[in-house]
């Protein structure tokens, strides 16, 4: 029995998965990001929702943690504090009372969901973005700097430049478009400087609530702005930028055809898919881009099989992607 934890901004999921690819037991939990000015998060934290997430999905399976071959916890903000590494490092012995477990970042339930667990590499595009990909067992991230100096691509990368977009027109240093209706509607602005208040006192600059407004960027450029459509355009590159940064540093040789997904809502834009697309094609053609076989959290048991030595079969992991598929689309497994 394997354990994948995907852990997040918003919520933890947690699935057990059996060797033949078919899922013994599921569950939600809160949060389980750890960086906040709160002192209810940190370390301890993340210990309470694993200890819960587990004790939910034994209880379903009807196993003991004990029962559990291989566990693996994909924790967000992992490896971006090093001082913090080796108490979340211990923090699952003390949900499974065993070391038959590895953490590591959200990212790589990403990879592993998208692609298999399989050499390649996986894109990720949401409220930030980053790459992960592996060859030959060995692994590279790229991207995932934050929002303050990094994130290309991102939603909130996106979303800033669409009101930067839109403060050039309100003053008249760009030709006003159709982005600028789009933006006054959805926050209802009385003027146009209302904006500062709105972004900068209201919401007061949240992350989540900022790369929220990228859809409105997306539907501005569908109503030809073209300030909006050159935002989504660079997005695409910049994330195709990073799978091939990616693909150098794992040393993938010139000719060789590396796998590549891509999760994350900002993909759901199609002009930003399209140029993602292109992006890729302008640098080498040797990529086979694949949609995700399933979720992170599901990537993450794989992983976690795979980490113990007993990768699933080619035979489990379609079925264990195909009941995926039709949980995703409300059809019974």
């Amino acid at each position: 029995m394997f354990l994948g934890v995907d852990g997040g901004g918003t919520k933890t999921a947690f699935c057990l998965v059996d060797s033949s690819g078919r899922v013994r037991a599921r569950a939600l939990g809160p949060s389980s990001y750890y960086f906040a000015d709160n002192a209810a998060h940190g370390v301890g934290h993340v210990a309470r929702v694993l200890a819960d997430g587990v004790a939910t999905v034994c209880a379903d399976a009807g196993i003991r943690p004990a029962d559990i071959s291989y566990a693996f916890f994909g924790l967000p903000g992992y490896g971006e504090a090093t001082a913090d590494l080796t108490a979340l490092d211990a923090t699952p012995y003390g949900v499974l009372g065993h070391h038959r477990y590895v953490c590591d970042n959200d990212m790589v339930c990403a990879w592993a969901g998208s692609l298999g667990a399989a050499d390649g590499i996986n894109v990720i595009s949401g409220t930030g973005s980053m790459t992960y990909g592996e060859r030959a067992g060995r692994g590279a991230r790229t991207g995932g700097w934050g929002e303050l100096f990094g994130d290309e691509g991102s939603a909130y990368w996106i979303a800033t430049r669409g009101l930067n977009a839109f403060s050039r027109m309100s003053d008249g240093r760009l030709p006003e478009g159709p982005l600028a209706g789009v933006l006054r509607r959805h926050l209802r602005l009385t003027s146009d400087l209302d904006l500062v208040d709105v972004v900068l006192n209201r919401r007061q600059g949240r992350r989540s609530e900022i790369a929220a407004l990228s859809p409105r960027i997306a539907e501005a450029a569908a109503l030809g702005d073209t300030e909006a459509a050159a935002i989504l355009r660079d997005a695409g590159r910049e994330l195709a930028h990073l799978v091939h940064t990616t693909r150098e540093r794992l040393g993938f040789p010139p000719g060789a055809t590396v796998p590549v997904s891509y999760s994350g809502g900002v993909f759901g834009a199609q002009p930003v898919l399209d140029s993602f697309i292109t992006g890729l094609r302008d640098r080498d053609t040797g990529y086979d881009l694949r949609s995700p076989l399933c979720s992170p959290v599901l990537g993450a048991a794989v992983y976690a099989a795979k980490r113990a030595g007993t990768p699933l079969d080619p035979t489990s992991l379609e079925r264990l992607c195909s009941a995926d598929a039709a949980a995703q689309h409300g059809e019974a497994p």
